[in-house]
């Protein structure tokens, strides 16, 4: 006997997930946990007894329901299922699964359809934040075909805008936790910065490293690994996030001269494993600290006029990655009003998944 849980499979992005109704899930936190463990295959490396794909990319969840707020549409919690651990971390946005949050709100009638286009107003429960997501939906029915075409992912979509209202300092309480465009951690410039996503941007030949390399010859670098990871439990503690040790956060991303017409090159550890690309908030965070002066991407970027930006490339192993900006000056800093992206999503699968009954019996 098993129990059988509705469920649906997106990609989001260039991230792939199981979608859920919050209230087909248990409702106290452990017994909710242990069920996701058991439907994705943790701990095993192989996820082979469950639907996770053996890779951090493709072991997330997105638990979706009515808004606990007046201002927006519904509630989304995201949760990482940690691939070799018996573990799953909510202390982090994603905004790779947020992307099919909106066609799945509207598919399971949380949201009504609007005519051609509707705006789905997502409260992000993990940072207590909005993003506005613009889905196509003639009929009256989410589209998922289209024209737009994002780095990491084949073919193309329809597109998914997406607006974050208030997103600066959601996880680490300011934009810039310790106040300073630029910190000395572990004896490294680094910028600490959380537009989203909690970041630590570090020069990559600060580490005797190009910046440019494969990822798997990044994670198979012992030394790299091991400097890096000390910089990111010293750059927690002073982010707010206290002993990150056991934490997905901060993102690690190392910074070089772009290659390919964008404004900075990226390598980006989230944070053990080097990101294919990049994720969604992890680069609204390093294309902001490329617009504030004096920041260590600031400095590899090399913008002139921070309040000329329109939008910024972020290079990534897989290509680029989009960040439209409107910035604004507060005196002799920039901030930054407005930061939106591009992302596709698409419904690959609906149906039941199945947990154990020793894990949970279906009783809520």
């Amino acid at each position: 006997m098993q129990t059988a849980i509705p469920c649906t499979v997106m990609r989001g992005g260039t991230s792939k997930g199981l979608y859920f109704l919050a209230k087909d899930l248990p409702q106290d936190v452990p017994t909710r946990d242990a069920v996701l463990l058991a439907v994705m295959g943790s701990p095993d490396l192989r996820q082979i007894d469950g639907m996770g794909g053996a890779d951090s990319l493709t072991s997330k969840v997105a638990v979706i329901g009515p808004s606990t707020r007046e201002d927006a549409d519904v509630d989304y919690l995201f949760l990482q299922v940690v691939v070799n651990e018996p573990r799953v971390d909510m202390s982090q946005n994603c905004g790779n699964i947020l992307a099919g949050v909106g066609g799945f709100a509207i598919q399971k009638g949380l949201v009504p359809a609007t005519g051609d286009l509707t705006r789905v107003r997502i409260h992000m429960v993990n940072t207590a934040s909005i993003a506005v997501a613009a889905i196509q939906t003639p009929g009256g029915h989410p589209r998922y075909d289209g024209e737009a075409r994002i780095d990491g992912v084949p073919g193309t979509h329809a597109p998914v805008p997406i607006d974050f209202l208030d997103v600066a300092g959601s996880s680490c309480g300011a934009l810039l936790p310790t106040g300073n465009v630029k910190d000395v951690v572990e004896g490294v410039e680094v910028t600490m910065v959380d537009n989203g996503m909690p970041v630590v941007c570090l020069r990559a030949a600060d580490f005797g490293i190009t910046g440019y390399e494969d990822i798997k010859v990044l994670e198979q670098n012992a030394e790299l690994v091991a400097r890096k990871e000390k910089v990111r439990l010293a750059c927690g503690l002073l982010m707010n996030l206290g002993d990150v040790s056991k934490k997905t956060v901060p993102k690690m991303t190392f910074v070089s001269a772009p290659q390919h017409g964008g404004v900075v090159s990226t390598r980006t550890f989230i944070p053990h494993k080097v990101h294919d690309a990049i994720g969604v908030f992890g680069a609204v965070s390093v294309a902001t600290a490329c617009v504030l002066p004096g920041s260590v991407a600031a400095e590899v970027a090399g913008i002139a006029d921070p309040t000329a930006v329109k939008s910024l490339e972020v290079e990534h192993p897989t290509g680029f990655f989009t960040v439209f900006m409107e910035v604004s000056m507060n005196g002799d800093r920039p901030e930054v009003r407005r930061a939106a992206l591009l992302r596709t999503a698409r419904e690959l699968m609906r149906g039941d998944v199945l947990c154990p009954t020793a894990v949970w019996d279906g009783n809520k």
